[in-house]
């Protein structure tokens, strides 16, 4: 776990030096209390940190089943994680990233959420296997500040270009992804190739017999478990959801053409002749979008203006406006997003995936005209308002945005080492294992 900040290291070296000083008179009877295994530019990692550290993820490794390696192997890949958190940690401390108490708290009741528990419960089973509230809040309050800095530092060497969006939605991947998905029944009467004209008649009139029942209202799953010889017979002939890039050749216009509830007339292929209803389709229809025309007023924390000064430097600014002060002149004075500032703090319209989480759920919820409260995101503390909201369909835009996403995610992973790398090489460390 990620206990130990300079300031403890430092603590807990003057308890030490102070335990020494005190039993100078039986200098026998002196015991280390805890050494430093590494040094990293003005930081320390601890042995009791690297210890407890190794400790908790043996114990998870093997509690998923899987057997762990020997400690003595697990211990350097382990400070080398440690070493890697305390040169991003001290990047964020000088960045001016900080997390608040409300967003500690918010994060806190997010992942109860998403464990089906409240607040309360989640703190109450997180004391019964021997963690606390605080040592929980400190260890997400390292993870949140080293995702800001890995955003920040990360996203700005990336570049996804036009043409390389062009050329992933013209890939095969990328047909399958943005194709639109089907759920579909299927009934298969087999028949060979090789059958004779009797032969096709006969399997033809029993298709055609069943596409009757099915029109008069018979259940499509009852015949299919009682006439398919397709695997899925059993299952009512269902094929589950399909992307239209997944299905046979000869099914695809057919299906293309097909409402949800529809039966297809019956479609010949080398395997005999099939039915299919739809039951349902997603992803086709356009993608109209609510989009809000926003501005804003950002402040970032320093090492001179901290998070709460930035934070109540920020409420002064919002008060001012909701007391007849113009957004757009304060944003030109006061806001320190430069590509924003000069033109109001307007940013534009919206679309999904623009902006970061944070922002957009704040964005989501305001009424028009109003002032938010100052909020927190990676980049620093925000206010904003929404101007104007329209109705668009952004469906290639939307699509483009996606792509790019995927894209941008991609060379995420990959330039994330090679700036891990990089940091680590820059750094003065120390391993005194």
């Amino acid at each position: 776990m990620f206990k130990n900040s300079l300031n403890h290291a430092f603590v807990r070296c003057c308890i030490t030096l102070a335990a020494a000083l005190l039993a100078l008179p039986a200098l026998a009877e002196i015991r280390l209390l805890d050494s430093v295994v590494a040094v990293v530019d003005n930081d320390v990692v601890m042995a009791s940190e690297l210890n407890e550290r190794v400790e908790t993820i043996h114990a998870r490794i093997k509690q998923s089943g899987t057997e762990p390696p020997p400690r003595e192997v697990l211990a350097p890949q382990v400070l080398d994680r440690l070493i890697q958190e305390r040169i991003q940690i001290a990047m964020a401390l000088r960045g001016g990233i900080r997390i608040s108490d409300s967003e500690l708290n918010q994060a806190v009741a997010r992942i109860a959420r998403q464990q089906g528990m409240t607040t309360d419960d989640f703190i109450a089973q997180a004391a019964q296997e021997g963690m606390s509230i605080e040592v929980i809040k400190e260890q997400m309050m390292m993870e949140m500040m080293i995702n800001q800095v890995q955003e920040a530092q990360v996203n700005r060497r990336i570049v996804v270009t036009d043409q390389e969006i062009d050329n992933f939605l013209a890939s095969e991947e990328a047909q399958v992804w943005n194709s639109p998905e089907v759920a579909l029944g299927h009934i298969l009467i087999p028949l060979s190739p090789a059958a004779s004209a009797e032969e096709i008649a006969a399997t033809q009139a029993r298709v055609e017999g069943l596409l009757a029942e099915l029109r008069d209202g018979a259940d499509f799953r009852q015949l299919a478990i009682a006439n398919s010889a397709d695997q899925s017979a059993l299952q009512g002939g269902d094929l589950g959801w399909r992307r239209s890039t997944q299905l046979p050749e000869v099914f695809v216009p057919v299906v293309r053409e097909l409402q949800p509830g529809d039966v297809s007339a019956p479609i010949r292929s080398d395997a005999g002749f099939h039915l299919l209803k739809l039951y349902d389709r997603r992803g086709a229809e356009k993608q109209v979008i609510t989009q809000s025309f926003v501005r804003h007023i950002l402040l970032k924390p320093n090492e001179i203006r901290d998070d709460e000064v930035s934070r109540i430097e920020l409420e002064k600014i919002a008060e001012q406006i909701r007391n007849g002060a113009d957004f757009a002149e304060m944003a030109r004075q006061h806001s320190e997003d430069i590509g924003s500032a000069l033109s109001g703090g307007e940013l534009g319209w919206s679309l999904p995936g623009k902006f970061v989480p944070q922002f957009e759920e704040v964005l989501n919820n305001m009424p028009l005209n109003i002032v938010s409260d100052p909020f927190r995101t990676q980049f620093g503390w925000h206010i904003l308002q929404v101007t104007e909201r329209r109705n668009q369909d952004f469906s290639e835009d939307i699509k483009r945005a996606q792509a790019e996403n995927i894209l941008r995610q991609r060379k995420f992973d990959e330039e994330l080492q090679l700036w891990l790398q990089e940091i680590r090489d820059k750094a003065y460390v120390e391993i005194k294992l």
